[in-house]
C-alpha cells in the first residue's frame, strides 16, 4: 500500500549539506565578501508494488486501456454483440463487478475434511444419517480403496478426489458422491484459483480469469485464501488483455479431416479437434469461455479500499 501511495517503497536516503565563506582583501580592490550554503537530498526507492498503478495510469493517459465496467453491466450490450465490438480480444480492459474465487483444490480439501468430521462423529456415536450406516470397504477399515497393483504395475497418478474417504452423511451425501463432484470439478475448472466475474444481474454471464500461481496474484494458500475472502461474490476489479469470445456456433463437427488421395490434411484434423473442444466447452465441460462471456488475460486482480466519509471529513 505506501509503494503504491508513494510512488515506491524507500530503500536509501541521504542528505548532504555544505557551507563555504570566503573573504578577500587586497590594495586595488575592495573587501569581497562570498557566502555559499547548499543543500541536497537524494531518496533511492523500490518500485514494487508501485509498478502496476504507474502503469494503469499510463495506459489510461495514453487511450490504451478502457472501463468497460458499466457497458458490461448491461445485458443489453451482450445480447446485441456491442460489447465485443467495444472490447475485441487483444484490447486491454478494466472491468469490477460482482464475482467470486473458485478452486477445486480446496473444494477437494474442503469435501475431504468433511469426510474426515463425519467418520469422527460416526466414531464416537453420532448418528449423522436417517438410513443404515454402510458397511465400510476393505475388512472394517474406512477409506476409498482400489485395486492394489500388481508387481511391477505402474500405480495411476493420484487425484485430489482420492483424499475423500467412504462415509455417509446427512441427506445421502457419502464418500463416492463427493468425489464425483470434485471430478466434474476438475474438467470444468482446472485445478488453480480462479476468479468469476458475473456482472449482470441475472448471472447468465461469465467472464473468467486464471489467476497464475507464480505471479503474485493473491499468492496464498488455497485454505488461508479462502478463509480470508470467502466463497461469497463480492466486488473485484479485474485488468487485464481480453483472451476470446465463448463462441455462439458449438456444433460437433464432421472429422472430415482426409484429402482425396487418402493422406491427412494436418489443418483440419486441429480444426476438428478444437471444434470439438469448442463443442464441450459450450457445454460447459472443460475450462473454455462460454458463449457470451469470455476469458480474460490477468495484469492485476484488486478490491477498491472504501473510504470512510466521516474520517475524510475530520482530516479535511
Amino acid at each position: 500500500m505506501l509503494a503504491q501511495l508513494d510512488g515506491g517503497v524507500p530503500e536509501e536516503e541521504r542528505e548532504t549539506s555544505s557551507q563555504e565563506k570566503r573573504y578577500t582583501v587586497g590594495p586595488r580592490s575592495v573587501a569581497q565578501h562570498l557566502q555559499v550554503a547548499g543543500n541536497e537530498r537524494y531518496t533511492q526507492k523500490s518500485l514494487g508494488d508501485a509498478i502496476f498503478p504507474t502503469l494503469e495510469s499510463a495506459l489510461e493517459s495514453e487511450g490504451l486501456l478502457r472501463d468497460i465496467s458499466e457497458e458490461a453491466a448491461d445485458p443489453s450490450q451482450w445480447d446485441s454483440g456491442d460489447l465485443e465490438r467495444i472490447a475485441p480480444p487483444g484490447s486491454l480492459v478494466r472491468i469490477t463487478a460482482k464475482g467470486s474465487l473458485f478452486d477445486t483444490r480446496y473444494a477437494a480439501s474442503v469435501f475431504s475434511a468433511y469426510a474426515s468430521v463425519a467418520l469422527g462423529l460416526q466414531g464416537i456415536g453420532v448418528d449423522l444419517a436417517d438410513a443404515p450406516k454402510k458397511t465400510p470397504q476393505g475388512k472394517g477399515k474406512s477409506g476409498h480403496q482400489g485395486p492394489r497393483p500388481r508387481p511391477g504395475q505402474v500405480q495411476p497418478e493420484r487425484q485430489l478426489e482420492d483424499a475423500i474417504v467412504d462415509f455417509e452423511g446427512p441427506g445421502g451425501v457419502d464418500g463416492n458422491s463427493l468425489r464425483s463432484i470434485i471430478r466434474m470439478a476438475r474438467g470444468i475448472f482446472a485445478p488453480g484459483l480462479h476468479i468469476n466475474l458475473s456482472p449482470v444481474d441475472s448471472g447468465n454471464v461469465l467472464i473468467g480469469s486464471r489467476l497464475q500461481e507464480g505471479r503474485q496474484y493473491l499468492d496464498t494458500e488455497a485454505d488461508i485464501l479462502f478463509a480470508r475472502y470467502g466463497t461469497e461474490p463480492q466486488e473485484w476489479t479485474l485488468v487485464g488483455s481480453v483472451g476470446s469470445y465463448g463462441p455462439k456456433d458449438t456444433t460437433v463437427p464432421d472429422f472430415n479431416f482426409f484429402n482425396p488421395d487418402g493422406a491427412v490434411d494436418r489443418g483440419k484434423f486441429a480444426d476438428s479437434i478444437n471444434g470439438l473442444m469448442k463443442h464441450l466447452g459450450g457445454m460447459g465441460f472443460i475450462d473454455l469461455p462460454q458463449h457470451p462471456g469470455f476469458s480474460l488475460i490477468p495484469f492485476a486482480v484488486y478490491r477498491t479500499i472504501p473510504r470512510s466519509s466521516s474520517i475524510v471529513a475530520l482530516r479535511e
